[in-house]
């Protein structure tokens, strides 16, 4: 299995030889969520689209979670690499996977429990609140599967492998492809045959991840690391819980704000959906970054070379900054023909649906490379093993973002929702570069 090294060398190449596969392997994971959603809109119609809409936020909400836990456990990977602690890595392997395995149990049951109150209590509309509960049930039901898939792939990031989490989401992509239009298509399942396709398509990335470290020597775990480490446990917990909490705390602004979009109609939250669809599959390249850049920090900071992280961090920067205007023009030239792919059915209703979505992307291509440095940012801090900082930069966001959506609308009208996905990155961002010169600061000393 492919390991690299990111402790000597160029910063710039090597962040860019890593975040490259990662890049690819998440556009393949958007374009079937980007396929899902335009499959559900096209053979559907508008309100199984708003369904789909009215439940993303709550997606987001448990399979953030599970993404930021398990990112936080491969940080202890990625440092006992980093200063070539076989032994200590092996341990962090074990602990991860001692860990995701009583999470996954715990957030399966408790994600069942709260569906349905959360759907009410968001004011989910009643034309679409069955449609969503559906959707939900599946891909909440399918929890063991994400840890297993993100738990593998983030052990494999850790060690600087990023070419075998881009195969799987290759496979399984297209798996989901073909799933979605066999299930909506062909067999006329609806939105759950969107969901089952989802699921089915994890399951094949997850398998294909575990046949490649089974040859790795990671997961033959010897009897004595395989005994829970209770020092190990508290390290990665105290690194992983807050990383969850950080998407965690995202996801309750991003359902704050659903709650008010729920309130303005199927169209309007048509529309958003559309538009988030397409800002998902720009966002991608910056995940990507970040992820590079939380392998970098945290090899670097194993092997003591706090020179290199500075410089890494610039270098991540300048290119991030670079990609987002690209992103920004992409939004700007390509937005309508685009959103049209989603929106269908009533003519009168598509067409307003559409202005709706392409005033939000128009307000997101204005401040996009505020984005992509946050991510960088966050995802250094993490690498240098402080998840707390980047936490309260997640609370900045909830603050800005709710703030907006619930006090702008009255003033300006339905489309001051859009502006706190700005005012959250800009928030956001000024904690992160204090807390990001702070910590160095103390990591030198």
């Amino acid at each position: 299995m492919q390991t690299r090294d990111m402790t000597s060398g160029s910063p710039a190449r090597l962040l860019l030889q890593f975040a490259l596969p990662l890049m690819l392997g998440n556009v393949f994971q958007q374009f079937y969520t980007f396929v899902d959603t335009m499959v559900v809109g096209q053979a559907l119609g508008v309100g199984a689209l708003a369904a789909l809409g009215a439940s993303e936020w709550l997606t987001f909400l448990m399979f953030g979670l599970v993404q930021g836990v398990v990112q936080g456990f491969s940080v202890a990977i990625a440092q006992r690499f980093g200063a070539n602690d076989e032994e200590g890595m092996k341990k962090a392997v074990a602990g991860a996977v001692i860990l995701s395995l009583g999470m996954a149990a715990a957030f399966t049951v408790l994600g069942q429990l709260m569906l349905r109150p959360v759907l009410t209590l968001l004011h989910t509309p009643e034309e679409i609140a069955g449609l969503s509960l559906s959707y939900l049930r599946i891909l909440y039901g399918s929890l063991p599967v994400a840890f297993a898939y993100n738990l593998l792939a983030a052990i494999l990031r850790a060690v600087g492998n990023s070419k075998t989490p881009l195969q799987a989401m290759t496979i399984s992509s297209f798996c989901n492809i073909a799933l979605d239009i066999l299930f909506v298509f062909g067999f006329h399942l609806g939105i759950p045959g969107a969901a089952a396709a989802t699921v089915l398509s994890q399951v094949l990335a997850a398998l294909f991840c575990f046949i490649k470290l089974q040859g790795s020597g990671l997961l033959s775990l010897k009897r004595e690391t395989c005994r829970p480490d209770r020092a190990m446990l508290r390290e990665q917990l105290k690194l992983g819980l807050p990383m969850g909490l950080q998407n965690m705390i995202t996801a309750l602004g991003g359902l704050i704000v659903q709650s008010v979009i729920n309130g303005f109609g199927v169209i309007f939250i048509a529309g958003y959906t559309a538009a988030n669809k397409l800002y998902g599959l720009l966002e991608i390249a910056a995940s990507s970054y970040g992820y590079a850049m939380s392998t970098y920090a945290g090899q670097n900071l194993g092997a003591a070379r706090f020179d290199r992280i500075g410089r890494g961090l610039k270098a991540a920067s300048i290119i991030g900054t670079a990609t987002a205007l690209m992103m920004s023009a992409v939004m700007l030239l390509f937005g309508r023909p685009v959103l049209g792919c989603f929106l269908t059915g009533d003519s009168a209703a598509a067409g307003a649906a559409m202005e709706i979505g392409y005033h939000f992307l128009q307000v997101l291509a204005l401040f996009f490379p505020l984005l992509y440095i946050l991510y960088i940012i966050r995802s250094c801090i993490q690498g240098l093993g402080n998840s707390v900082l980047p936490m309260v930069s997640s609370i900045a966001q909830l603050v800005m973002r709710t703030g907006c959506a619930l006090l702008l609308p009255p003033l300006i009208g339905q489309s001051g929702v859009f502006y706190g996905e700005v005012c959250a990155w800009i928030g956001a961002d000024l904690i992160l570069v204090c807390s990001y010169y702070y910590w160095m600061h103390r990591l030198r000393r």
